[in-house]
């Protein structure tokens, strides 16, 4: 990874700032351009991710994020060529977060990942748009948290997301399988080292130079960074709300006891003109309204 200069982090924050100030939020303040972050498109792929995919020569055997035939898949050949017959292409989804259990034929509105509609991992309503594929993970896996991305970059996000939600062979790439479910970071939906061709990589990485990404590139810390800073912005909304709370509580003190200070004097000032009242020596005397002058 190139190493970036305090004054090139600032002048591609700020420049970002001016081109989308409706986008940008305070702790994306390191966001960089694609070309400044990764040195090429092998590493954008096996960074971005934290190596759930391993970047191969076309010659060798490795998996494509996209395709055109929906009744071809040549990631099926793939697989059979890397584990060994025609009968190793997954009949289940082993990657489980939003996934089917088992792939199957989708309907024609599953538009987005459409090559994989004949035999989808995924359900139609989960990549339903790229709105949907964007978002769903939640604020801090949105690929887009820098501004607005060109269309041709952005088609790489979703041509990956189409992937690991419909791909059957992605499950063979499993992180932890049910052996290591006493790993301390067991889980089912992470991937490793999946094989992916060199050249879509490099085409990813000629698509997104221009455009803006988080941090240090890595979708995982990115994520973990967002959920710090909202967390910090969280506290100090609780605590300046707590301030304020306090200031009223105060004032309301502050009133009740000017309140209770003159209602005792009203008591005491009642009760002297009553005493006085009875002693026959009143304060205030009528005035007789038969004297003349």
């Amino acid at each position: 990874m190139r190493s970036m200069t305090t004054s090139k982090s600032a002048l591609a924050a700020a420049l970002l700032s001016a081109s989308f100030p409706k986008a940008i939020t305070a702790w994306e303040e390191s966001c960089t351009q694609f070309k400044d972050i990764y040195v090429d498109g092998t590493e954008l792929c096996e960074k971005m991710w934290d190596d759930s995919f391993e970047v191969v020569d076309d010659a060798s055997r490795g998996y494509t994020m996209w395709f055109f035939n929906e009744n071809d898949n040549p990631n099926d050949f793939v697989t059979e060529q890397l584990f060994g017959g025609s009968d190793m292409v997954p009949d289940q989804c082993h990657l489980q977060y939003y996934h089917k259990k088992a792939p199957s034929p989708e309907g024609d509105d599953m538009t987005e990942c459409h090559p994989w509609k004949n035999n989808a991992c995924c359900d139609s309503n989960t990549v339903q748009s790229v709105d949907k594929l964007n978002e769903v993970y939640g604020e801090g896996y949105k690929w887009d948290r820098c501004g607005p991305m060109s269309q041709a970059c952005e088609r790489f996000f979703v041509m990956e997301s189409c992937l690991y939600e419909c791909e059957p062979s992605a499950g063979l790439f499993r992180k932890y399988n049910e052996t290591q479910t006493d790993d301390p970071d067991y889980n089912t939906w992470q991937l490793h080292k999946m094989p992916i061709r060199k050249s879509f990589c490099d085409s990813w990485y000629t698509a997104c130079a221009n455009d803006y990404f988080c941090g240090e590139g890595d979708f995982f810390a990115c994520s973990a960074d967002y959920d710090k800073t909202q967390a910090m912005i969280a506290s100090k909304e609780a605590a300046a709300l707590e301030e304020e709370e306090n200031k009223k509580m105060t004032g309301l003190v502050i009133g009740l006891i000017v309140v209770g200070a003159l209602a005792v004097v009203g008591v005491n000032a009642a009760a002297f003109l009553y005493y006085r009242e009875k002693q026959g020596n009143p304060v205030f005397t009528p005035v007789d309204a038969g004297v003349s002058t």
